[in-house]
């Protein structure tokens, strides 16, 4: 701490220099923090995804419906302890863009094997007693304002007509990551009210299972059970199955890290520019202090610290303004399911400000602990 007032005084030396390397590392790290916003955002089904959940579909995809009776055949299979089906609908509320996950599900089956999704206990009963009843997510029903008792009127795409639900309970996740954008409804209101040719199908099955080491293995019972049938099958874990939906919008990850990337380099390039001339404008004033005693790890470390004091001012501005952008809400509530910034992605920003801290002060600082006094003075 003895040395706290001469590290001040030298960052503080050029003030204009040190506030525009502070911003510019603000602005990257704000940066890193959406970008870890977005990459939560679409791989938070990975996160939670049941260890103990396989899912089946169609052996050429989602696309492909299965039959209603598979359900029973899954069910008596050695190891399954639950199954439950959903099918995609594909609304429209009011308007293209006000888009959100609709799906007709398996009643409380479903809800049994998701049970991440919290449903008040009177509210639950009030869904199962009308043929109509929706369960909505908390988020997607604060987006439009609805509340339990609304009367919801979607247009079918995949299924003509004006659809029409009422509200009947709001769900709510365990934890930050879980989907709380959701729409469901009964499919028997679906199977009701749907066209002939989708009597007796559904879009895939969620089958719980008792151990998820026997995952893999029960995953190709069912499919060697369902083996030159007219619906063949294809079963994969559910961390499988949510990858290959994220997938389909492109490979997000490796675009968040490739800026990521980017952005390490930025912040290195313009850390290590500023501290190599700071480092070298000071050369007399270094010969100065190992005439007076400073040993050279001392000026090694006086270096490190006004580095890191620099990207480490920068990095928590940048991740601070990131944490607050997103308690404002979901800009893209249709696209984005979760958004927020994790006390994990936060620790992560940490460490890389700290890292470029030490990476771009260390080059610098060497050059300073090695100057000779006599070769420092001559420069002088």
């Amino acid at each position: 701490m003895k040395f706290l007032p001469l590290i001040v005084k030298n960052l503080f030396r050029k003030k204009i220099r040190t506030t525009l390397t502070i911003l510019s590392i603000a602005v990257a790290m704000f940066l890193f923090g959406l970008l870890a916003v977005i990459d939560t955002a679409f791989t938070a089904g990975l996160d939670v995804a049941g260890a103990d959940r396989v899912v089946v579909i169609g052996r050429n995809g989602v696309i492909q419906p299965l039959p209603l009776r598979y359900r029973e055949q899954i069910a008596s299979m050695p190891g399954v302890t639950d199954v439950a089906y959903a099918s995609w609908f594909g609304g429209v509320y009011q308007d293209e863009r006000n888009f959100f996950a609709q799906f007709a599900i398996d009643d409380e089956s479903y809800l049994r094997i998701y049970s991440e999704f919290v449903i008040p206990e009177e509210q639950m009963k009030a869904y199962l007693a009308d043929r109509e009843g929706a369960i909505v997510g908390r988020k997607t029903a604060k987006r439009f304002g609805w509340k339990i008792g609304d009367r919801i009127p979607l247009k079918g795409t995949i299924f003509p007509g004006t659809w029409e639900f009422n509200v009947r309970a709001i769900y709510s996740g365990r934890r930050p990551q879980d989907d709380e954008t959701g729409f469901m409804f009964r499919a028997k209101y679906l199977q009701e009210r749907a066209p002939a040719y989708w009597h007796g199908l559904v879009g895939w099955y969620v089958v719980q299972i008792k151990d998820p080491g026997q995952g893999l293995a029960i995953a190709k019972q069912i499919d060697a059970r369902f083996s030159n049938s007219n619906a063949e099958t294809k079963t994969q874990p559910e961390e499988v199955f949510i990858a290959s939906w994220i997938n389909q919008v492109g490979n997000i990850r490796l675009l968040v890290i490739s800026v990521g990337i980017v952005v390490f380099f930025t912040l290195l390039l313009v850390t290590g520019n500023t501290m190599a001339i700071a480092v070298r404008e000071r050369t007399g004033e270094w010969a100065v202090l190992k005439t007076v005693g400073f040993g050279d790890g001392t000026v090694l470390g006086l270096v490190l610290a006004e580095s890191l004091t620099i990207v480490g001012a920068g990095g928590v501005i940048g991740l601070l303004l990131a944490k607050a952008f997103t308690v404002f809400g979901n800009p893209m509530p249709g696209l984005l399911p979760v958004f927020f910034l994790s006390n994990a992605r936060l620790l992560a920003g940490l460490g890389l400000t700290l890292f470029v801290g030490v990476a771009a002060g260390i080059i610098p600082g060497v050059l300073a602990m090695r100057l000779r006094i006599v070769d420092a003075l001559r420069r002088v």
